[in-house]
Parts: C-alpha cells; sequence; structure tokens
C-alpha cells in the first residue's frame, strides 16, 4: 500500500466524500497506488482518517470510471494497464493530436504562439534539472495550449473525456522511462512546424511524437517480459 496518502483534511470547502474520491484517484493516476495493488479499505481508512464507508463508496466510482476491478472473493484492485489498452489509448491520441496540431498550424494567434515556444523552453529546462513534476505539469500545457488553438470546441471537449486515461499514462511513460530530452526534441519539431504554417508538417511531427511513445513502452514491456 502507497505511503503517499495522507489523513484529510477536514476544513476542506468539499464535501468528505468528493475528497476521499479524489484523494484515492490521484493517487492511481500518479502511480503511487501502482496497477494490479490491492486496495484494503481497512488500510485506506487509516492512513486517511475516515471510515470505511465512504472508502467503498470511492473505491465503487473508481471501478466505473474503470480505474479499479472488483475480483469476486478478493477483493479490489488498480487496474492494470495492458499492451492492447496502451495501443488503445495512443491510437485515439495520435489520430485527435494529429488533428489538433493540423488546425493548430493554420489558426495560432501569435500571442498563443508566443506562450507556446515560452512552455517549449520551460519544459527543455525541467528536462535539464530532472524534475518530473516539473516536466509533467509542461507538457499538459504544452499539449493543452494546441487543442486550445484549434479552435475546435468539440475536438477539445473529446480530448478532455479522455485526459484521465491520457494523465495516467503518460505519468506511468514519464516515470519509467526517462525519455525526457527526445520528448523534448519532438516538442520542438511540433512548434517549429506550427509557426511556419505547415499544418502537413505540424500533423506529422505531431502524430510521431506518440507513435515514438508506443514504440518506446511497447519495447520496454516486451524487454521486462523476457
Amino acid at each position: 500500500m502507497s505511503n503517499k496518502l495522507s489523513k484529510i483534511d477536514f476544513n476542506d470547502y468539499k464535501p468528505l466524500r468528493e475528497v476521499i474520491f479524489n484523494s484515492i484517484r490521484e493517487a492511481i493516476i500518479l502511480g503511487e497506488l501502482k496497477p494490479g495493488e490491492r486496495l484494503m479499505e481497512v488500510q485506506l481508512a487509516e492512513k486517511l482518517g475516515v471510515s470505511r464507508t465512504p472508502i467503498r463508496e470511492a473505491i465503487r466510482k473508481l471501478e466505473l470510471e474503470g480505474l479499479v476491478v472488483m475480483i469476486p472473493r478478493k477483493g479490489a484492485y488498480v487496474a492494470d494497464l495492458t499492451k492492447k489498452d496502451i495501443i488503445d489509448v495512443l491510437e485515439v491520441r495520435a489520430a485527435l493530436d494529429g488533428l489538433a496540431t493540423q488546425l493548430a498550424a493554420e489558426r495560432i494567434t501569435d500571442n498563443e504562439l508566443k506562450d507556446l515556444q515560452k512552455i517549449t523552453e520551460q519544459f527543455a529546462a525541467y528536462v535539464e534539472k530532472n524534475n518530473l513534476q516539473g516536466i509533467i505539469k509542461k507538457d499538459i500545457e504544452f499539449h493543452d495550449l494546441i487543442y486550445r488553438a484549434s479552435r475546435n470546441e468539440k475536438l477539445y471537449q473529446i480530448n478532455n473525456n479522455i485526459q484521465e486515461m491520457i494523465y495516467r499514462f503518460r505519468v506511468i511513460y514519464l516515470k519509467n522511462y526517462n525519455p525526457f530530452r527526445d520528448v523534448s526534441k519532438e516538442h520542438g519539431r511540433i512548434v517549429a512546424a506550427i509557426s511556419e504554417k505547415n499544418p502537413t508538417e505540424a500533423q506529422k511531427w505531431a502524430i510521431m511524437h506518440i507513435k515514438n511513445q508506443e514504440y518506446t513502452i511497447i519495447k520496454e514491456l516486451k524487454d521486462s517480459t523476457q
């Protein structure tokens, strides 16, 4: 069981059930509660300083989100990320990112482009410092700005609907495989294509960016099982 979870702040303005749910959910997404780890109600209640009832309710909600699986006569476990899960998510993300980046190259404003270049520089600076939290934060900002610059509300909404899957995957990828400098270079190529108002090149590099992640992770999974 993760040591990262801590007692709930009862001064939080949110309802207790929501705070507990978000605490466990964040621990799963950040990889503090690892895939395949059993969720023990008693231990979680002790760590968070609450009763078992809201823990049980949170676990049920997390099952509906696909972050937890219930195994009969065994209990609740953090859902595994299988090779198929990774491929499925990345196929969707490659298509969405490719379209968003293509549209951004056509529609981005000068101010947004300056912000995108600044985020890219900040990402690179965090890479040099090996600051994982900063790297993840700037990676999220980088892609979010591209989606906003696409000026397509439906595309932005669809992307938001799968953000939890993408975020969980992003954390595991960046945490385990340390491809920071490669990612930084790929961000640079995407920004260069957007700056040149070249939608075809922008789309190409955006898709390649995701495909490279897929290749790296599948290779790591294969090597780890040999």
